[in-house]
């Protein structure tokens, strides 16, 4: 019997994939994610920190790698340990779950305790320190603003609204001001060398007298910590202070600082602050140029009324009434003096003459010529017994060196030697005087009138044998 055939195989039916709806994927994750994690220690950096008036606290934990957001609710397990602050590093314990409006997981803190400052506030602190010992900070080196500019420049962003702020700030203060923006990235990794070329160029262009600049400010909207951190950096704040132009800071909040804000000639607490700072209210200048023109229109019209008195005064004087008589009597006054001076000095005159004839009349009598020809007589005298007295001085100067040369001479060791004396020394040259001392085989040296003799100290009996004292050769 032949083999059945098996049956045809029934196709697969193919299953259709499950739809998800976004809310049932956000919480199979947050599901998964509580599960796996009941209750973590995050250590980071605190940024964007925001306390709602609720009392609930948000906030970004990062590293250098990545970031996580964080959220403490008010009411529920939290204790709150340190007052958190944009740049401190935390440690935040916490679970991990998911905000299901956002899709985002973030943790929910219930303990947070300090783990130090923040890196980032811990390097503002250090160069701030290392500036200030350098002096960077110093009110001294510091600046005054111009009163009234006529060119400002502006180093901020174009699109930021920090710049659209400070315009219509100063078209209202001082609709004549000149306003040159120089452009520059405020935010992000670079900007600080930006802004440093920002501020380059309009020195340059004060400098090269292309433009007027009469100040800078450096303008930048609010933010947090990591936004404002181009303004914290070493090479920008040297670049301000090396600025030829005074510049303002206005960055970020009242509540901001910035290494740029301690550095710059004046601090703004924001940039429609700034503005405001450095013009002045049109207004205002035109009240206080009212008031100074009332107050000289009082006293011009009170210097008109004092002149007007003083002339009616002049006017009813004697001077007006009878000029020709005060005119005669001022030539009567002037002939008498003319008169007086004129007679003063012909007696001075004829003083001056009596007193000179008189000490001719003196000279006369005392013959200076012949005074005179009796000193130089006197003189040459005493010029002859002087060179008289000074050669019989040399001659018995001369006659006495001859005698002591002689009695040198006479007992000079030479002429002793000829006498027929002798030196006797020893070996080492030292002269003797006794023969005391002078040990056995001693080697002496005679000196006589022609030469040396060199002997060897016997003190022997006599029959008795010397050995005879070797010498060196």
């Amino acid at each position: 019997m032949a083999a059945s055939a098996p049956p045809p195989e029934a196709a697969p039916v193919k299953k259709e994939p499950r739809i998800f709806s976004v809310a049932e994927v956000t919480r199979a994750v947050r599901g998964v994610l509580e599960a796996a994690f009941e209750e973590v220690w995050v250590e980071g950096e605190v940024s964007n920190f925001r306390q709602q008036a609720s009392g609930h606290q948000y906030f970004t934990l990062k590293d250098a790698d990545s970031q996580l957001s964080c959220v403490q609710f008010a009411r529920g397990t939290w204790r709150k340990a340190v007052q958190l602050a944009d740049g401190m590093l935390v440690q935040a314990k916490g679970r991990l779950t998911v905000y299901e409006a956002r899709g985002q997981y973030q943790l929910v803190v219930s303990l947070v305790q300090a783990a130090g400052a923040g890196a980032l506030l811990a390097k503002f602190e250090t160069l701030k320190r290392r500036l200030a010992a350098e002096g960077l900070f110093d009110e001294e080196r510091k600046r005054a603003l111009p009163n009234f500019p006529r060119t400002l420049g502006i180093v901020t962003s174009p699109t930021g609204a920090a710049l659209r702020d400070m315009l219509n700030v100063l078209a209202r203060r001082a609709p004549w001001l000149r306003v040159i923006v120089s452009p520059a990235r405020v935010q992000g990794e670079g900007a600080a060398a930006e802004i440093i070329a920002a501020l380059d160029d309009l020195n340059t262009l004060a400098v090269r007298g292309i433009a007027s600049v009469d100040l800078i400010v450096l303008a930048r909207g609010g933010g947090s910590i990591e936004d404002l951190w181009e303004f914290n950096d070493e090479q920008l704040a040297r670049a301000i202070a090396a600025s030829a132009l005074p510049v303002v800071s206005a960055v970020g909040h009242e509540i901001d600082f910035t290494i740029a804000d301690f550095v710059a000639d004046l601090r703004a607490p924001t940039p429609s602050a700034a503005a405001e700072l450095v013009v002045p209210d049109t207004a205002e200048l035109l009240r206080m140029l009212g008031q100074e023109e009332a107050f000289l229109h009082r006293h011009v019209l009170a210097a008109v009324e004092s002149a007007k008195t003083q002339l009616a005064g002049l006017a009813r004087s004697a001077l007006f009434r009878e000029p020709a008589q005060r005119v005669e009597q001022a030539i009567q006054r002037v002939d008498s003096a003319e008169q007086a001076l004129a007679r003063a000095v012909l007696a001075q005159l004829t003083a001056l003459k009596q007193r000179a004839d008189a000490l001719a009349a003196s000279l006369r009598q005392f013959r200076p010529d012949q005074r005179l020809a009796l000193l130089r007589e006197r003189l040459a005298s005493f010029g002859v017994q002087i060179s008289e007295r000074f050669a019989r001085h040399i001659a018995a100067r001369r006659e006495r060196l001859t005698r002591t040369r002689d009695v040198l001479r006479l007992l000079s060791p030479k002429n002793t030697l000829e006498r027929g004396y002798s030196v006797t020394t020893n070996a080492e040259g030292k002269l003797l005087r006794s023969a005391q001392g002078i040990a056995e085989g001693s080697l002496l040296v005679t000196e006589l009138r022609d030469g040396k003799v060199t002997s060897v100290v016997n003190n022997s009996k006599p029959g008795k044998k010397v050995k005879p004292r070797k010498t060196a050769e």
